[in-house]
């Protein structure tokens, strides 16, 4: 399938500051969603967790629900139809099992229906300079399957937060046809200052692709800061809109799915790469 699939559209994503709790959580998010949709928003974005940080195990297991009843999804499919929008939440925790949960995002389009789910697939598991811990694996499984969705206007690549520091999942996608590239994200503020910014204009740059990657930013109830800067970057690598530091809001870009073919002329590195082997030195 062609890359760009129709004319422009306006993408939006919503930073915000996800609670303890899921109602407080999913509660902000609409608010932004729906101020997203008044300032013209085609497509709006959530970040990672749009509905829970609460790094308390015992309390996150208590707060989330399978898919059949998790309460946000089924608001999430009213927004979508009320403001006539492609809906991207950028990930729920979802429980599928007693003690274990999906990260899972959800493409929903403006009729309201799940048009693509995506489990994170690489586990952020680390243990920071700065004294904090981080085992995603141990209450998450990771998914196994790379997604793509056909949006109006061109393929959208599926990922989340850290699958950003896998470049061959972005270059899998973007031969899958997906000229733009989905990154919600929760990033620490570590991290998130000396690597945000590139690895974001790498990606774009690296597949010729738009990036869109909204994010959770500030200090958060259970005293968890994120970095915020939520980010819409074209595929030559310029920031096209940049969230106001770590506060709740919205940003939102033009998106021309012509930029992704004329880049991709410029750069060819999609039709130049060739398979190799690496041999060892005797």
């Amino acid at each position: 399938m062609a890359e760009a699939m129709g004319g422009s559209f306006t993408a939006a994503c919503v930073q915000m500051r996800a609670d303890v709790a899921v109602k407080p959580s999913v509660d902000q998010a609409i608010a932004l969603i729906r101020e997203a949709a008044r300032a013209g928003a085609d497509y709006v974005q959530t970040p990672e967790m749009t509905n829970i940080l609460q790094p308390d195990r015992p309390k996150f297991f208590e707060a989330i629900r399978s898919e059949a009843e998790d309460p946000s999804i089924p608001l999430f499919q009213a927004e979508a139809m009320a403001l006539g929008i492609w809906l991207h939440i950028g990930s729920l925790a979802i429980r599928i099992g007693e003690k274990q949960a999906a990260n899972r995002a959800y493409l929903i389009s403006p009729d309201g229906e799940v048009v693509a789910a995506y489990d994170k697939i690489h586990m952020f598991d680390v243990n920071l300079p700065n004294g904090q811990t981080y085992r995603e694996s141990a209450a998450y499984a990771p998914g196994d399957v790379a997604v793509t969705a056909d949006l109006p206007w061109m393929r959208l690549g599926v990922t989340i937060c850290y699958d950003l520091r896998f470049p061959h999942l972005y270059r899998k996608l973007a031969e899958q046809g997906a000229g733009v590239m989905a990154i919600p994200s929760s990033f620490t503020v570590p991290t998130g200052e000396a690597h945000w910014h590139v690895l974001m204009r790498s990606r774009a740059i690296e597949n010729g692709a738009f990036v869109i990657a909204a994010a959770q930013g500030g200090l958060h109830a259970c005293g968890r800061s994120t970095y915020g800067h939520s980010l819409i970057v074209d595929p030559w690598g310029r920031i096209l809109a940049e969230a106001d530091h770590d506060e709740p809001g919205v940003i939102l870009a033009a998106i021309d799915p012509s930029r992704v073919g004329e880049t991709r002329g410029r750069i060819p590195s999609l039709t130049n790469g060739r398979v190799f082997r690496v041999a060892e030195a005797p």
